[in-house]
């Protein structure tokens, strides 16, 4: 150490002002220029040296730090010495009354063990062979779930000096483990499993049969687990991986599983979920999930399909079951935009082997693995169908069983199973059977077809601007408005999407964003919109109903840069706001159904009717006189088709006869 005359800041007498002194470098480096203030004292930070401090605990365990060496401080266990040996051993006092000490972490230090290790231990979460310094801690789960591939690599090619490294540590870890041992092979020969060795059968990267919303699933293991879960208790935790689409590529969601805690032996099987290799039909069960899985790749973009079964609606207390029957739109994209709060995050393909092997076991973010796959991801940036990559037997087998879009009846955002949806049925003689004039008829279905087929070719001085159709279909209740929309959509076999005012809302602010996000979502799917009963947004503003007025001008507005065909349904076109004329480009009044028109909507109905009828051109005859629209005779033939259900009868005239007497009319 430097004596008082090497060191001016230690003699420096004080001065009014503050001066420069030189105070040499511990490190043998040049001479620093130190400032000392008027008081004599040294800048904070500004000498160029260290000050060792230690750790002392005082009566109540809490830590204090001082300048004195601890009295009880012992040599350094590892040093030179210890770096000779091929493995060192640290062993801790044991809890286990057969024995005193038991081992609690080996640290390998032998490049020959490391070398073969690198192939016995390949890919295994939380194990890098290349360091210096390897160390496995107790219960050395890679060691159980790979023995058998360090037997074989002992059975191997290798040089002496290399098997006496090997025999040494499987003879260290058959006499710390051979109780684990023979529990893992007396579990595999019996099929059973106790909770506390529950993590012997499950090696990372293993296939695990699950099931996920009631229906069989298949996951990839990534790493194991005991937790305290805040529902369940104390359980076993798997965190797997499995294939997912996000409405633009593919790649692994996390698939999370717990297995609580259980009493005695329990068979593998009947856990909640196990290794698919325990299970008795592997080959026919991989066989299944991966047909599943071919479908859920064929469903992924936009497809429009039928639906009969449950399905999960995302609410804020978890996800609810409600029955679907109808036709849905498949548009996983389009889900991902309208549910913002459901945020999926797909680690790609090619990443998630890397994340396998990095994966730190004992890591404090149990989920630490799967975050920030996408920190610099394009997120939006779609993947075409014709460039999509086609997934692996592996990958197929992994595919959830839920694939996401809209159901057009219900108006909602669901998750559909893959295994209820089917193709549509659709019905060629809905527009034979609409009764309109011919002429009507032919202009419609041209328009129709030309606008869905060819929707650009038209536009506007303004890009984007004027490229859709607007046809208004105005008259009386129950004479045909709404099925005209539904047997053009039905016959170009496109998307009907049915929406009325109260949809919308009643606001201005709300019509704007609703009234937009579903134009963009209508176009976006080649479907046609039908406004039904949409007088509230014709009707002509006045000076006195402000937000009203609003209403009709953001939907006159939205509707200049529509692309897509538009029916809109009104009783009272009468009231219709001057501004719309020049924006709908067809019309068309429906006159009240005379005798012919009802004669040829009782006889389509009847035509239709299942079990067949026994109403005569007669009967016929005497129903067209009655003053009826279109939907009044639908409900009296529904009615008299329950009343003849129930006495076990064909649908005859005396049925519907009864119904009408009750409706009051005579005949």
């Amino acid at each position: 150490m430097a004596s008082d005359k090497e060191n001016p800041l230690l003699v420096a007498p004080l001065a009014e002002n503050p001066v420069e002194v030189h105070v040499p470098r511990y490190d043998g480096m040049k001479i620093e220029e130190i400032e000392e203030d008027a008081d004599g004292k040294v800048a904070v930070g500004m000498i160029c040296g260290k000050k060792d401090l230690y750790q002392r605990l005082d009566k109540h365990n809490k830590v204090t730090w001082t300048e004195e060496l601890p009295d009880d401080l012992a040599e350094a266990a590892e040093d030179e010495e210890t770096e000779k040996y091929a493995l060192l051993i640290r062993n801790k006092k044991s809890e286990d009354s057969r024995k005193q000490l038991e081992i609690d972490s080996i640290v390998i230090q032998s490049p020959l063990l490391k070398n073969v290790l690198h192939d016995v231990l390949k890919d295994y979460p939380g194990v890098t062979t290349t360091l210096s310094r390897l160390i496995f801690s107790a219960p050395f789960k890679p060691f159980i779930h790979r023995r058998q591939q360090l037997v074989e690599a002992l059975n191997g090619e290798h040089d002496q000096e290399t098997i006496s490294h090997l025999t040494l540590l499987k003879d260290i870890l058959d006499d710390e483990l051979k109780d684990v041992i023979a529990a893992t092979d007396d579990y595999t020969k019996n099929k059973v499993v106790t909770y506390e060795h529950i993590w012997v059968i499950f090696q990372p990267g293993c296939m695990v049969h699950a099931s996920r919303f009631g229906k069989p699933v298949a996951v990839r293991l990534v790493s194991g687990k005991f937790i305290q879960h805040q529902n369940l208790g104390p359980c076993f935790q798997l965190k797997c991986d499995r294939v997912d689409w996000d409405g633009s590529r593919f790649g692994y969601d996390v698939s999370p599983h717990f297995i609580a805690a259980f009493e005695g032996t329990v068979p593998i099987t009947e856990l909640e979920c196990f290794p698919l290799s325990y299970h008795p039909d592997e080959k026919g069960v991989k066989e299944k999930l991966i047909a599943r899985g071919r479908r859920f790749e064929m469903l992924a973009g936009y497809h429009y399909k039928s639906y009969r079964g449950r399905a999960i609606e995302a609410t804020r207390y978890g996800p609810s079951m409600i029955t679907v029957d109808g036709r849905i739109i498949i548009d996983g994209n389009a889900h991902k935009d309208s549910n913002t709060h459901i945020r999926l995050y797909l680690r790609p393909f090619d990443r998630a082997q890397a994340s396998i092997k990095v994966q730190a076991e004992d890591s404090d973010d149990e989920w630490s693995e799967y975050d920030s796959e996408y920190d610099h991801e394009d997120l939006e940036a779609p993947t075409t169908v014709k460039h999509r990559r086609p997934l692996t037997e592996e990958q197929l087998l992994l595919c959830t069983p839920v694939i996401r879009g809209y159901a057009l009846r219900a108006k909602l955002w669901l998750e559909f199973f893959i295994d209820s949806v089917s193709e549509i049925v659709f019905n060629d003689n809905a527009f034979d059977s609409l009764v309109l004039p011919e002429g009507h008829k032919s202009l419609i279905l041209a328009i129709a077809q030309t606008q869905i087929k060819k929707k650009h070719i038209f536009d506007d001085v303004i890009a984007g601007k004027g490229r859709g159709i607007i046809m208004l279909l105005s008259g009386g209740p129950g004479i045909g408005k709404t099925l005209t929309a539904e047997s053009v959509a039905e016959h170009l076999r496109v998307p009907l999407y049915m929406m009325s005012a109260g949809d919308l809302g009643t606001s201005s602010s709300d019509l704007e964003a609703g009234l937009t996000r579903v134009l963009d979502r209508v176009a976006k799917w080649n479907a046609i919109l039908l406004l039904d009963e949409c007088d509230v947004f014709l009707e002509a503003r006045s000076t006195h109903d402000l937000d009203r007025n609003r209403i009709v001008s953001i939907f006159l507005r939205t509707l200049e840069y529509y692309e897509g065909l538009l029916f809109l349904t009104t009783n009272r076109v009468k009231n219709m706001d001057e501004a719309f004329n020049s924006r709908i480009h067809f019309r068309l009044a429906y006159p009240d159904l005379d005798e012919q028109a009802r004669k040829m909507v009782w006889k389509g109905f009847l035509d239709r009717q299942q079990g067949g009828h026994d109403v005569s051109d007669e009967d016929l005859a005497k129903l067209e006189k009655l003053n009826m629209n279109g939907r009044v005779i639908k409900n009296v033939l529904k009615s008299g088709t329950l009343l003849a259900s129930h006495k076990d009868e064909k649908l005859s005239f005396e049925h519907l006869k009864v119904v009408l007497q009750i409706h009051g009319s005579e005949i």
